[in-house]
C-alpha cells in the first residue's frame, strides 16, 4: 500500500481522492458507518468551488441542494451592518455555497470509488501507528469483526482536532485559545423568514443563523465553559435569550423539548509546530483546529489537500521513497495561510466575540456598509472568498 489516510472528513477525503485520481493505491478509513453526523462547519467557498472545477466535480456539486451566499450581514439591536460581500471575486464563483458536509463528502467519496486504486473503509477507527526502524510504516485500526494493520509507505492523519495518530506520533499542538463554545440546535423555517445567513450580535449574546430551508440552522455562543452553568438554568436559559435575539422565531422556541435537542461544539484554536514524522502527515484539523469564525475550516483543509497532493503524487506513483523533507514542504507552504488565518481568527475572537460576551462591544463604531470602503472591502473579499494562498489542482491524473 503507497498510502493510508485516517479520517474521511474533507482534508482526508479529498486527498484520497487526488491520490487515486493519480493512479496511487489508497485506503480511506471513516471511524462512522456513514457520513451522516450533525456536522458544524456546511460552507463550501470560493476556494474550494474553484478546485472541485478543476477536478469535474463542480456541475454535480451544484446539483445538490444547496443556498448562495454573496455577502456577510450583522444584525444589532438598532441596525443591520453590511460586513462583507463576493461580488466580483476573480473566477467563476463569487459566492458560500451551504451545503450539508455529508452531502459534500459523499461526492468526493463517489468520485474517488471510480478509481481502481481506491478503498474505503466505513466504520474504522485508526488507533495506532506501526512503527519500523525510526519511521512510520502504516495503522493499526479496529472494526467490528477485530483489529487489523495496514502498512503504508505513507500514513496521513487527517483525524480531526482530537486526532489519535497525531498523539500517538507524540505530536502536540500549540493552544491559542478561545473565548466561547457554540451551542447548535435547529428550529423550523418558515416561508415568510428572511432569506440570507446572517449574524445576530447583542449585549451579553451572539448567535449564526444559517438558511436550510425548511429549518434554522442556529449557533449560540457562549463563554468557554459555560455549558454546564447554561444546563443548570434550565431549558428556559436558551429558549429565552435566543427569543430575544429573534422575536420573530420565538414562538417557535418551544420545540427546543430538552439540552437533548441540542450538541455542543467546544471551539478549540492550535496548530502543531511540527506536522510530520517520518512516514507520517498530518493535515486539516490534525494540523491546525480553526475556529468557526469566518466558517473557512472545511476550506483550510481541502487546500491542505490539494498541497499535499500536488507536492506528493508524482513521488508516490513514482515507487520512490518519500523523504521527511517532502512531508516538510507540505507544512512549509501550508502553514503561513494557517497562521495568517489563526491570527485574523483570533482578533475577532478578541475583539468582537469575547467583548459582546461580556457586553463590551459598541458595534455602532463600525460604518453602516463596510463594502463601502473600497480597500477594506477588497481585503476582506478575498480573504472570506479565496484565503491565503488559494490552491490549484496541479497533480497528475492517471
Amino acid at each position: 500500500m503507497r498510502c493510508v489516510i485516517a479520517g474521511g472528513g474533507p482534508a482526508g477525503a479529498v486527498l484520497a481522492l487526488l491520490l487515486a485520481r493519480a493512479g496511487i493505491e489508497v485506503t480511506l478509513l471513516e471511524k462512522h458507518g456513514d457520513f451522516l453526523r450533525d456536522f458544524r462547519g456546511d460552507t463550501i467557498h470560493p476556494s474550494t468551488l474553484q478546485v472541485l472545477d478543476e477536478l469535474g466535480l463542480a456541475e454535480k456539486f451544484l446539483k445538490l441542494p444547496h443556498r448562495k451566499a454573496y455577502g456577510m450581514t450583522m444584525v444589532t439591536d438598532a441596525r443591520e451592518i453590511r460586513l462583507a460581500s463576493l461580488r466580483g471575486l476573480p473566477g467563476r464563483y463569487d459566492y458560500i455555497a451551504f451545503v450539508p458536509q455529508w452531502d459534500f463528502l459523499k461526492l468526493v467519496a463517489s468520485a474517488a470509488s471510480g478509481y481502481p486504486g481506491f478503498r474505503l473503509k466505513m466504520n474504522a477507527e485508526a488507533y495506532d501507528l506501526i512503527r519500523e526502524g525510526g519511521a512510520v510504516r502504516g495503522l493499526r485500526y479496529r472494526d467490528a469483526s477485530g483489529e487489523h494493520e495496514i502498512r503504508a509507505d505513507l500514513t496521513v492523519a487527517a483525524d480531526g482536532r482530537r486526532s489519535v495518530l497525531r498523539e500517538r506520533a507524540r505530536l502536540a499542538p500549540k493552544e491559542l485559545g478561545a473565548p466561547m463554545d457554540v451551542v447548535w440546535f435547529r428550529l423550523p423555517r418558515h416561508e415568510t423568514d428572511r432569506e440570507d445567513p446572517f449574524l445576530r450580535i447583542s449585549s451579553g449574546h451572539m448567535m449564526v443563523a444559517i438558511n436550510r430551508n425548511t429549518y434554522w440552522q442556529l449557533a449560540y455562543l457562549i463563554p468557554k465553559g459555560g455549558y454546564d452553568e447554561l444546563v443548570s438554568g434550565g431549558i428556559d436559559a436558551l429558549r429565552e435569550p435566543v427569543a430575544a435575539l429573534l422575536p420573530w422565531i420565538a414562538d417557535r422556541t418551544g420545540q427546543i423539548s430538552g439540552y437533548d435537542d441540542v450538541s455542543v461544539l467546544t471551539v478549540a484554536l492550535n496548530r502543531l509546530r511540527r506536522w510530520h514524522r517520518p512516514g507520517l502527515l498530518c493535515v486539516g484539523d490534525a494540523a491546525h483546529a480553526m475556529s468557526p469564525v469566518f466558517g473557512v475550516g472545511i476550506n483550510l483543509a481541502v487546500q491542505d489537500a490539494v498541497a499535499a497532493a500536488n507536492l506528493l503524487a508524482g513521488p508516490l506513483r513514482s515507487g520512490a521513497p518519500i523523504p521527511e523533507s517532502l512531508l516538510h514542504q507540505v507544512q512549509r507552504r501550508r502553514m503561513p495561510p494557517a497562521v495568517i488565518t489563526q491570527t485574523a481568527q483570533r482578533f475577532v475572537q478578541d475583539q468582537v466575540i469575547s467583548r459582546a460576551l461580556t457586553r463590551r462591544f459598541d458595534p455602532s463604531v463600525l460604518p453602516h456598509d463596510v463594502t463601502r470602503v473600497p480597500l477594506l472591502n477588497r481585503l476582506t473579499r478575498r480573504f472570506i472568498g479565496l484565503g491565503v494562498r488559494p490552491e490549484h489542482v496541479r497533480s497528475p491524473k492517471a
